[in-house]
């Protein structure tokens, strides 16, 4: 008989019961007391932020979700009287690289690529040696401007490289397309876009474009939408500074102007055009200049206009006004005649003609053509001092003359009480010295000959033009002070310098041109440099019916031959012969005319 073994049997572990317990109701209250200031503080929390906050939570969304484009500050076009360009704003970049984001196109999202990949790629785009982008990007990481100026055609080449980490930054660039032609009349804008001379300095407000805030906020799915944009904001103007000059005439008259002050190894030259029925100039040029493009290549000394801005004896130039004056007064008739004795003393001063001659019993118009100055003394002595410095005031010598052009100053004029009690004032203030003006002014004056006695005001901008526009030629203006007669009689005395005095080379066959020579010395402080002079030449055309005054000045020309007439007047031949072409000025003698084209 055999055995079974049985597995053992095993016991069921009993399990715990834990008697309940009756909680005890204070703790109850603790718990429901804690639950309660809890959602007492949730709420009281919400409506802070949605009662108190509202405003500062969302004004912050907004920031965040608001993107605000500032003005570029761009400015307006200058234009000359024609349309040709002159001053502009060009789209120029600047170019940020960012190291720590530097990636290429088809690389992993995550890769970071080193430096010397990207300026591998970014040489050939900027021309630019790939060794100096290495060493400008150094061990930074972010932030660093490797180019600026950069034109629109290599920013979009670096766009195409579609490189991560490098940023383009829109700004625009003020460019002068006509290089030192305009600068003594523009201006320039310094790196930071601030106006430093010029019209840019003097018009900035006007030059600057309507331009504001723009704010844009993104939607929900990222779409731009308007925000809280005001009226106008989206508006931008095409107006340009329409300017009276002519491109053409100054670019012959800073030429011409140019290649006699080197001739004569003078200090600078000036050369004005005015339209004399108006004020509009159509050419303000001088020399040396400079590129306002790259101003800082030349000294500060060249940013000013001499031709506004610096005084000078006018000397002969000045003698037709006197006599214009005298005749007004009727202290002269057209028909009398001085008697030139060669040298006088006035006041225990000795005054003389330059060439120290006798000239004998002269008409006027001999003196002019002569430049004498003991006649011009003589003459002027008819007219009372008290009337004569009156006239001198009321032409403004010592006022600045009201004009656009930038830094215009005023002349210097003795006072009443020293012109009237010392005889030698008026004596020297006969021939043009012992008073100063500058070259603006002298061809204002002479405009005032030119026009019938009407005193304009020089200017050189039309105003602005939307588009293409351009404005017509201004209407005649100005006070009457001179009467026509007065005017016409000084005017054929002029015509005379040219045709028989010192004037003889701005003759041109057909046409009548009026003219007077001058050879001033030069007073610094109140005292006469010895062997400086300003030689110049003032020219008003065509004689029947006067339209343009031309003035060309020079200051210290070197040499004993330097005069009026040989270092003046050539660049105002050059003009002339210029200003006749452009302006299209039919001839006033055609049969003079084709007989020289004829021979």
């Amino acid at each position: 008989m055999s055995t079974t073994a049985r597995p053992p049997v095993r016991k069921r572990a009993r399990t715990r019961v834990v008697p309940l317990a009756q909680v005890p109701t204070r703790r109850l209250w603790i718990v429901f007391l804690i639950l309660c200031a809890g959602l007492t503080g949730l709420i009281g929390r919400m409506a802070w932020l949605q009662v108190v906050q509202t405003g500062e939570l969302e004004a912050r969304a907004r920031r965040l979700q608001t993107q605000t484009s500032d003005p570029l500050g761009q400015r307006r076009p200058i234009v000359d009287r024609t349309g040709r360009l002159v001053a502009m704003d060009e789209v120029r970049f600047r170019l940020w690289a960012h190291p720590r984001y530097f990636n290429l196109p088809g690389d992993d999202p995550g890769t970071i690529r080193s430096s010397e990949d990207v300026v591998a790629l970014l040489s050939p785009a900027l021309a630019r040696p790939a060794a100096d982008l290495l060493k400008q990007l150094g061990q930074e990481r972010s932030g660093v401007k490797l180019d600026e100026g950069l034109d629109p055609d290599t920013a979009e080449r670096i766009r195409a490289l579609g490189i991560s980490g490098l940023d383009l930054e829109a700004y625009p660039q003020r460019v002068y397309p006509q290089g030192p032609l305009f600068a003594n009349v523009v201006g320039f804008l310094n790196d930071e876009r601030v106006p430093q001379a010029g019209l840019e300095q003097s018009r900035d407000d006007d030059l600057l474009r309507h331009e504001q805030s723009r704010s844009l906020r993104r939607g929900a799915d990222g779409t731009p939408l308007p925000d809280d944009l005001a009226p106008g904001v989206f508006y931008g103007d095409d107006l340009r500074l329409q300017l009276t000059l002519d491109a053409r005439l100054q670019e012959l008259a800073v030429k011409a102007l140019a290649a006699q002050v080197a001739k004569w190894k003078a200090k600078k030259g000036a050369a004005i055009v005015m339209d004399a029925t108006n004020g509009e100039l159509l050419v303000l040029a001088s020399t040396p200049t400079y590129d306002p493009n790259s101003y800082w290549r030349f000294p500060p000394a060249r940013f000013r206009e001499w031709s506004v801005q610096d005084l000078y004896e006018p000397g002969s130039t000045f003698k037709p006004i006197n006599l214009a004056l005298a005749l007004q007064e009727k202290a002269i008739k057209p028909e009398d005649r001085v008697h030139d004795v060669g040298q006088l003393t006035i006041g225990g001063w000795p005054i003389n003609n330059h060439d120290k001659k006798a000239n004998g019993l002269v008409d006027f118009a001999t003196v002019l053509q002569v430049s004498s100055n003991v006649g011009m003394v003589q003459a002027m002595r008819r007219l009372p001092a008290e009337a004569y410095w009156t006239w001198m005031n009321r032409l403004g010598i010592d006022r600045r003359p009201d004009t656009d052009l930038p830094g215009a100053v005023a002349g210097q004029l003795k006072t009443k009480e020293q012109f009237t009690t010392q005889p030698i004032e008026p004596a020297t203030s006969a021939f043009g010295q012992g008073f100063s003006l500058t070259p603006l002014k002298l061809v204002q004056l002479h405009a005032l000959l030119a026009n019938g006695g009407r005193l304009v005001s020089p200017h050189i901008t039309r105003g602005f033009r939307s588009g293409d526009a351009l404005a017509p030629t201004a209407a005649p203006s100005g006070q009457q002070l001179l009467s026509p007669e007065v005017t016409r009689t000084v005017m054929a005395w002029m015509e005379s310098v040219v045709d028989k005095g010192s004037g003889k080379g701005v003759k041109t066959p057909g046409y009548r041109i009026g003219g007077k020579t001058g050879t001033a010395q030069k007073a610094l402080n109140g005292i006469y440099l010895p062997g400086a002079k300003i030689c110049s030449f003032v020219a008003t055309l065509p004689i029947e019916d006067p339209r343009y005054v031309v003035l060309v000045v020079v200051d210290e020309p070197q040499g004993g031959n330097a005069y009026g007439s040989t270092v003046a007047v050539p660049v105002a031949k050059q003009i002339i012969d210029a200003l006749l072409v452009v302006e299209k000025t039919m001839p006033s003698k055609p049969a003079e005319l084709n007989k020289t084209v004829k021979s």
